[in-house]
C-alpha cells in the first residue's frame, strides 16, 4: 500500500479566549499565543507561524507560562475529560514535549494559573475553585513536592506567581485572599498573617522582591511589601476620548433644562453598570501597568514623593471603523497584557478572541496623555466560522462568521487582505473562481458583493432568506443557494433565476458542482444525498441513509464518487446510487470531508477538532495521520486546485492552513505551477478622488516651490548684505591690525636686544663656575684614591683568616658524623630483635581467635535455624488467610464490575437520549419558524396576485396608447438616421480640418517669430478653460451636495423599514421633492415586447454615438499633440531665459569681487602714503599704478557684458511664459 499522507500547519489565523498568561513574548519579535488547540509562535517581521500540538484529544489549553530563560512552555489542558499538566521545551525548529505532571494522591482538577520559578527548576499550579490546591513541582523530574488547600468560591479567579529573585517565595491570590507562601523542608509556610479586608483579587503582579501590586473587581490598586500594606489607590472608571468629546459637545450645546437631566441621569445609570475593575496587570522596569476599564490600559511610574506610583499615560483599544459597531469595537475586557524583553513592546490579549501591540514611548516624548493600541497583525474572527472557499486565480481564501464579518486571506503571504462586519449573522460564503466576488448569506438576504481594493461593495441582493450554503460553479457562469428545501440556479451574468431544484425533504447541508458543471450534488438531515442534472434540471441518482444526518459531502475530479460524513461516525463512499464502502471513525463525528483534485488523498474533520489524512482507497484499519488542531468541531474544509495546501475552519473561530506532504516530508509537486492573477477591483468615484486628490497636491507642491524660491531670494540678499557689512568691518580691522603689528614688531626688536646682552654676562659666569668645579672635584679624587688602596690591604688580611676557620669547621664536623652513625646502628639492631618477639605473639592470639570465632558461628546458626522455623510457619498461614481474601475481593470485584458496565451503559443511553432530545428540539424550532415564514410569503403571494391581476387591465388599456407612441419613436428615428448622415459629411470636415491643422504645425516648426503670437492665444485660451473648469467644478459641488441631501433622506427612510406605513410616506416625500413632475410616466405598464424594440434602438443609436465619440477623442489627442510640441518649445526658450539669468548672477558676483579688491588696494595705498617710508623706491608705486588701470579697465569691460546680457533679457523676456498647470513659474 501506498505511504499515508502527511500535512503541516504553516499558518493559524486565531487565537483561543479566557487563557491565564494566554499571551508571552519569546523574543522581542516573536509571540507566542494560545489559538486552536495548542499554541501558536508567530514572528512579526518575518509573518511565519510555528504550531505547537496539544496532547492528544485535548479539547484547548486553559492556562499557560513561559520560563524566565524563555527556555521552557508549561500548558494546562483538558484531555478526554480529565486534566492535563505538561512541560515543553522549546528550540528553534520545533517544540519537544519534555515531561506530564500527574499525581494520584490529588483530585482531578484543572491548573487555571501556572508560573516557572526564577531558576526553571520549579513549576508552581493553582488548580480551579471550589477544590483548589496550590501545588509545587519539580517538574525535571515529575516530583510533587508539597500540596496546600486553598479554599475559595465557585467560578472565581486565581493567580500563581513565584517572586523573580527567590525560588522559595510564592504568592497566590483569589477571591477573598492574598497569600504568600515560603517553601522549607518540604512544606509552604504562609508569611503574611495579618488580618487584612477581604477583596475579590483578580490580578497580581510582583513589582521587586518584596513588593506585589494587586488589583480587585472594585477597581483598587493595592500594593503589599512583604506581606503588609504599603499603598492603596482607586482607579475610576474611564470613558474613551471621543465619548469625552461628545459630552462636552452636548453640554456645550444642551439648551434645555429637562434634555440635560435626562442626559446626566443616562449617564449616571451608565456608571453605575460600569464600575471599574482590574482585570490584568504586567510589571515592567518604571512601574506597572493595568487594564482598569474596559478598552484601556494604564501605565503608573514610580515617583519619589509620597505617592508611590503615578498615573502617566492611558492607552486606549482602536474603535475599528469597518465594524458595526465601532464603539464596542473600543470597549473590550482586556485579560492579558505582557511586554517584550527589551520593554519596547507591549501587547494585550481582549476577551473577543484580538490581540492588540504598543510601541513603549517615554513620557516625554509623548505630547499627548492619551495614546492608541494598533492590531497585532489583523483582526481575528471572535466567533464560529460558518463559512469558507477559495478561488482559482488567486492565492486568497473567504470566510464569514457568527461575528458578522467578512474576511478575505491570504494564505500565501499570511495576511489579511480585507474584511467588513455587517448587521446581520453571515451564514455562508463562496468566492468566484476570478477571486474579485463573493456571494454570502446572511439572515436576511443573500448578497453578490464586488471585492474592491480596499472595500466590499453589494453590488446584488436576492430575497433568500438564512441561505445556509451558497456556491459558484467552477466556471463562475452559475451559482446555487438553498432556499429552505429548494436549491435555485442563478446565472452571475444576468442574475436570473434558472432553475430550481426541488425534492429535499430536510434541511441542506452541503453542495458541490462537479469539474465540468453538468452535475450538481446536494445532502440533508434526512439523510439523502441526490445527484442533479444541471442540463435538465432532473434528478439523476439518489441515495437515502434515513439514519444518518448528513454534515458535508465531496465530489471526485471525475464526479463519479461522493464521499459523505454524517451523524453515523462512518465516512462514506457512494456510487451509482448506492454506498460502496463505508468506513468506520472509531468513536469520533466526522463534520467535515475534502478530497485532493488529484483523487489519491482524502482529509476529514472531526467534532474535536481533529484533522485526518488519508490515501485513496479508503483504509480499512486505522492508517491514517491525525493532528491535533482545533479547539471546537471543525465546519468546512477545502484543498487548493494545486492540492498543495489544505484549509480548515473550525467553531472555536480558528483558520488553519495546512502545507500537504507525503510521509517521507516531500512536498507534493503539481504538473503546472500556476501564476495567480494580481488585478483588483476599485469604483470610478474612488480614483476620480484619488486623483483628484493628487491634482490638489501638485498645485499645493507647486505654490509650496514658489514660496520657498522666493523665501530663498529674501536670503539670498540678507546674506549679501551681511557679506558688505562684514567685509567693511573685516577692512577697518585689518587695518588697525596692521598699525598694531608694527608697533609690537617695534618693541620686539628693543627686547631682543635687552636678552642679547644678559645672555653674553651669563655665558661669563657659567665659564667661571666651571673652571671653579673641575679644580674641587680633582682634590676629592685623589683623597678617594688614597682611601680605596688601605681599604683593599685590609680586605686580603680578612680572607686569609677566614679560610683557616672552614678548613677546622670541617674537620670537627666528619668526626661527628662518624660516631652518630655506630650510635645509631646499635639502635637498629635492637629494635629489629623486639619485632621477631612481637611477631611470635601476634601468631598465637590469631589461632585463638580463629577457635573462638569458630564456636560463636555454630551458635548462631543454631538460633537462625530455629527462628527460620517459626517465622515459615507464620508464612504458611498468612498464605492460607491470604487465599481467602483474594476470594472474596474476586468476588467483589466481578459484582463491581458489572454494576460499573451498567451505569456506563445507562449513562450512555441517558446522553443518547438527551441528545435525540436536543437534535428534535431543534428540528422542531426550525420546521416552526418555516412554518411562519411560508405562511407569511403565501400572504404576500396572494397580495401580489390581486395586484397583478388589477395592473393586467391597466397594461391592456396603456398597450393602445403605446403603439402610438411607437408610431411618433418611428419617426423620430428616421430623423435622427438624417442627422447622423450629416453628422458624418461634418466629421469629414473635421478630418480635412485636422490635416490643414498638421501643415500648419509644420510651418510653426519652420517659422519661430510666430511662435510669440501662438503661445499668447493659447494663454487666452487656457485662462477660458479654467474658467470652464471652476463653472464644472461648481456644478459638481452642487450635484454632490444634492446626492448628499438625498442619500440622508434615504438613510432617515430606511430607519423605518420595520413600519410599512411610515416607510410609504417617506417614499412618497422623496419622490415629490426630488424627482420632476414631468418624469411621471409609468413604465412599469409597458408591453414587454414594445419595451424589447425600444431598448434595441436605443442600443443602436448607442453605439453610433459611441462611435462618434471615439472620432471626436482621435481628433482631440492630435489637436493635444500639435499642442504638446508649441509646449516644449517654450519651455526650451524658457530654459535658455534662465541660463541667461544664471550667467547674469555670475557675472554680478565677479563685480562686486573686483569692487572689493580694489577698495582693498586703495585702502593699502593710503595706509603706504601715510607710513613714514621716505627710503622707498619708486619702482613699487609705477606698479601700484600699472594694477589700479588694469583693474578699471576689466570693470568697463564686465559692466559691457552686463549692459549686453541685459538687453537680451529684455528681447527675450517679452516671449510670454509657459502657462501655470503646464509648468511653474520663472523666479523673478
Amino acid at each position: 500500500m501506498a505511504a499515508a499522507v502527511a500535512a503541516q500547519p504553516v499558518a493559524v489565523f486565531g487565537c483561543r479566549p479566557r487563557v491565564a498568561g494566554g499571551v508571552c513574548f519569546l523574543e522581542d519579535q516573536v509571540v507566542l499565543h494560545a489559538a486552536g488547540a495548542g499554541c501558536l509562535r508567530l514572528h512579526l517581521e518575518q509573518k511565519w507561524h510555528k504550531f505547537i500540538p496539544g496532547t492528544e484529544k485535548s479539547r484547548g489549553v486553559q492556562a499557560l507560562a513561559v520560563s524566565p530563560n524563555r527556555r521552557y512552555l508549561a500548558v494546562s489542558e483538558t484531555v478526554a475529560e480529565q486534566p492535563s499538566l505538561t512541560v515543553y521545551e522549546l528550540s528553534s525548529a520545533s517544540a519537544r514535549r519534555r515531561r506530564t505532571l500527574a499525581s494520584a494522591e490529588l483530585p482531578a482538577r484543572e491548573a487555571v494559573s501556572l508560573a516557572f520559578s526564577p531558576d526553571c527548576r520549579y513549576l508552581a499550579a493553582a488548580t480551579a475553585p471550589p477544590e483548589g490546591h496550590l501545588t509545587l513541582w519539580l517538574w525535571e523530574k515529575q516530583r510533587l513536592m508539597v500540596a496546600v488547600r486553598i479554599a475559595a468560591p465557585a467560578n472565581s479567579i486565581c493567580q500563581v506567581s513565584f517572586s523573580p529573585q527567590d525560588n522559595a517565595q510564592v504568592c497566590i491570590t483569589g477571591n477573598g485572599f492574598f497569600k504568600l507562601f515560603k517553601y522549607s523542608e518540604g512544606t509552604l509556610q504562609q508569611m503574611n498573617l495579618q488580618k487584612i479586608e477581604p477583596q475579590n483579587y483578580l490580578c497580581h503582579a510582583w513589582l521587586s522582591e518584596e513588593e506585589v501590586i494587586c488589583g480587585t473587581d472594585t477597581g483598587k490598586l493595592l500594593l503589599f511589601e512583604t506581606g503588609d500594606l504599603h499603598w492603596e489607590t482607586s482607579v475610576e472608571y474611564r470613558k474613551t476620548p471621543r465619548e469625552l468629546e461628545e459630552d462636552t459637545t452636548t453640554k456645550e450645546y444642551e439648551s434645555s433644562s429637562d434634555v440635560s437631566c435626562r442626559l446626566a441621569s443616562e449617564d449616571n445609570g451608565s456608571q453605575q453598570d460600569s464600575l471599574p475593575q482590574i482585570s490584568a496587570v504586567a510589571a515592567y522596569s518604571k512601574g506597572f501597568a493595568c487594564s482598569s476599564s474596559p478598552g484601556v490600559v494604564l501605565l503608573f511610574e514610580k515617583t519619589k514623593e509620597k505617592e508611590v506610583y503615578k498615573e502617566s499615560q492611558e492607552i486606549w483599544l482602536p474603535q475599528d471603523l469597518l465594524t458595526s459597531e465601532p464603539k464596542q469595537s473600543g470597549r473590550q475586557d482586556i485579560i492579558c497584557i505582557c511586554f517584550s524583553p527589551s520593554e519596547e513592546m507591549m501587547v494585550v490579549n481582549t476577551n473577543k478572541n484580538q490581540l492588540y501591540m504598543f510601541t513603549m514611548v517615554s513620557t516625554d516624548l509623548m505630547k499627548e496623555k492619551a495614546a492608541y493600541f494598533a492590531y497585532l497583525n489583523f483582526p481575528l474572527h471572535s466567533a464560529s466560522v460558518t463559512g469558507l472557499d477559495i478561488c482559482i486565480w488567486k492565492p486568497i481564501l473567504a470566510t464569514c462568521s457568527l461575528d458578522r464579518s467578512v474576511r478575505i486571506w491570504n494564505y500565501k503571504m499570511n495576511t489579511l487582505e480585507l474584511y467588513k462586519e455587517y448587521r446581520e449573522e453571515a451564514y455562508t460564503v463562496s468566492l468566484h473562481p476570478t477571486g474579485l466576488f463573493c456571494l454570502v448569506g446572511f439572515s436576511d438576504k443573500l448578497r453578490f458583493i464586488s471585492l474592491l481594493y480596499e472595500d466590499m461593495h453589494v453590488f446584488k441582493e436576492f430575497a433568500v432568506r438564512k441561505c445556509r450554503e451558497c456556491s459558484f460553479s467552477n466556471g463562475g457562469q452559475l451559482f446555487a443557494a438553498v432556499n429552505g428545501n429548494v436549491i435555485q440556479i442563478y446565472s452571475s451574468i444576468t442574475f436570473e433565476n434558472i432553475n430550481n431544484l426541488k425534492g429535499h425533504s430536510g434541511k441542506i447541508h452541503a453542495v458541490k458542482w462537479s469539474a465540468d458543471d453538468t452535475k450538481f450534488v446536494s445532502c440533508d438531515t434526512h439523510g439523502a444525498v441526490y445527484e442533479w442534472n444541471l442540463l435538465t434540471g432532473k434528478r439523476e441518482s439518489e441515495c437515502v441513509l434515513k439514519s444518518c444526518i448528513y454534515s458535508s459531502i465531496a465530489l471526485s475530479s471525475d464526479a463519479k464518487i461522493i464521499f459523505a460524513v454524517g451523524s453515523d461516525q462512518t465516512l462514506k463512499e457512494i456510487s451509482e446510487s448506492s454506498i460502496q464502502h463505508e468506513v468506520s471513525a472509531f468513536g469520533v463525528v466526522y463534520t467535515a470531508v475534502a478530497v485532493s483534485h488529484s483523487g489519491h488523498m482524502v482529509f476529514v474533520g472531526t467534532s474535536l477538532g481533529t484533522i485526518r489524512a488519508m490515501k485513496y482507497p479508503l483504509p480499512l484499519t486505522k492508517d491514517f495521520n491525525e493532528y491535533q488542531a482545533h479547539a471546537g468541531a471543525v465546519t468546512k474544509m477545502s484543498i487548493t486546485n494545486d492540492d498543495l495546501f489544505l484549509l480548515t475552519a473550525s467553531e472555536d473561530g480558528s483558520i488553519f492552513v495546512w502545507k500537504v506532504c507525503e510521509k517521507g516530508g516531500g512536498i507534493l509537486k503539481w504538473e503546472k505551477e500556476i501564476e495567480y492573477a494580481e488585478e483588483v477591483l476599485i469604483m470610478r468615484s474612488d480614483i476620480e478622488e484619488k486623483s483628484q486628490a493628487m491634482l490638489d497636491l501638485q498645485i499645493r507642491v507647486k505654490e509650496l516651490q514658489t514660496e520657498n524660491d522666493y523665501q530663498l531670494r529674501l536670503k539670498d540678499m540678507y546674506c549679501n548684505e551681511k557679506i558688505k557689512e562684514l567685509e567693511e568691518n573685516f577692512t577697518q580691522e585689518i587695518g588697525s591690525l596692521k598699525t598694531k603689528h608694527q608697533i609690537l614688531q617695534a618693541e620686539k626688536e628693543k627686547q631682543e636686544l635687552q636678552h642679547q646682552f644678559q645672555l653674553s654676562e651669563l655665558m661669563n659666569k657659567q665659564a667661571r663656575e666651571v673652571q671653579q668645579l673641575e679644580s674641587d672635584s680633582n682634590q676629592k679624587l685623589l683623597m678617594e684614591n688614597e682611601k680605596y688602596q688601605e681599604l683593599q690591604v685590609k680586605s686580603q688580611r680578612m680572607q686569609e683568616e677566614y679560610e683557616k676557620q672552614l678548613n677546622d669547621l670541617e674537620e670537627s664536623k666528619s668526626r661527628a658524623v662518624k660516631e652518630l652513625t655506630e650510635y645509631y646502628e646499635e639502635k637498629l639492631n635492637e629494635k629489629s630483635f623486639l619485632l621477631e618477639e612481637a611477631e611470635k605473639d601476634m601468631r598465637q592470639q590469631l589461632q585463638a581467635h580463629e577457635e573462638i570465632k569458630k564456636q560463636i558461628e555454630e551458635d548462631e546458626d543454631r538460633e537462625i535455624l530455629e527462628i527460620k522455623i517459626k517465622y515459615e510457619r507464620q508464612l504458611l498461614e498468612e498464605k492460607e488467610s491470604n487465599l481467602q481474601l483474594k476470594g472474596e475481593t474476586g468476588v467483589m470485584n466481578k459484582r463491581l464490575n458489572s454494576l460499573q458496565k451498567e451505569l456506563k451503559e445507562r449513562n450512555r443511553d441517558i446522553e443518547e437520549m438527551r441528545l435525540e432530545q436536543q437534535k428534535l428540539q431543534g428540528t422542531i424550532k426550525s420546521l416552526e419558524k418555516d412554518i411562519l415564514a411560508l405562511k407569511t410569503e403565501i400572504q404576500e403571494r396572494a397580495d401580489t396576485i390581486q395586484d397583478k391581476e388589477k395592473h393586467i387591465y391597466d397594461l391592456k388599456k396603456k398597450n393602445q396608447e403605446l403603439e402610438k407612441f411607437k408610431f411618433v419613436l418611428d419617426y423620430r428615428i428616421e430623423e435622427f438616421k438624417k442627422q447622423i448622415v450629416s453628422r458624418e459629411n461634418d466629421i469629414t470636415a473635421m478630418k480635412e480640418q485636422i490635416r490643414e491643422m498638421e501643415g500648419e504645425l509644420e510651418r510653426f516648426h519652420k517659422e519661430s517669430t510666430q511662435l510669440k503670437l501662438n503661445i499668447t492665444q493659447l494663454q487666452q485660451k487656457l485662462k477660458a478653460t479654467d474658467r470652464e473648469m471652476h463653472r464644472e467644478r461648481q456644478k459638481k459641488q452642487n450635484m454632490e451636495a444634492l446626492i448628499k441631501r438625498f442619500k440622508t433622506d434615504l438613510h432617515n427612510c430606511v430607519g423605518f423599514i420595520q413600519d410599512s406605513k411610515k416607510m410609504k410616506d417617506g417614499i412618497r416625500e422623496l419622490y415629490t421633492k426630488y424627482a420632476q413632475q414631468s418624469d411621471t410616466v409609468e413604465t412599469e405598464a409597458v408591453d414587454m415586447d414594445l419595451q424589447q424594440e425600444c431598448m434595441r434602438q436605443r442600443e443602436y443609436l448607442e453605439r453610433n454615438l459611441a462611435a462618434l465619440k471615439k472620432k471626436v477623442v482621435k481628433d482631440q489627442e492630435v489637436h493635444q499633440a500639435a499642442y504638446m510640441r508649441i509646449v516644449q518649445e517654450n519651455v526650451s526658450l524658457i530654459k535658455e531665459i534662465n541660463d541667461l539669468r544664471q550667467e547674469l548672477k555670475v557675472a554680478h558676483t565677479q563685480v562686486h569681487d573686483l569692487r572689493s579688491t580694489l577698495r582693498l588696494t586703495k585702502k593699502k595705498q593710503a595706509i603706504q602714503d601715510t607710513a613714514p617710508s621716505g627710503e622707498l623706491l619708486s619702482s613699487p608705486a609705477v606698479l601700484r599704478l600699472n594694477a589700479e588701470k588694469e583693474s578699471e579697465k576689466i570693470i568697463e569691460m564686465q559692466q559691457l557684458e552686463i549692459q549686453y546680457l541685459r538687453d537680451q533679457i529684455q528681447e527675450k523676456g517679452q516671449v510670454p511664459a509657459v502657462p501655470p498647470l503646464l509648468d511653474g513659474n520663472l523666479p523673478n
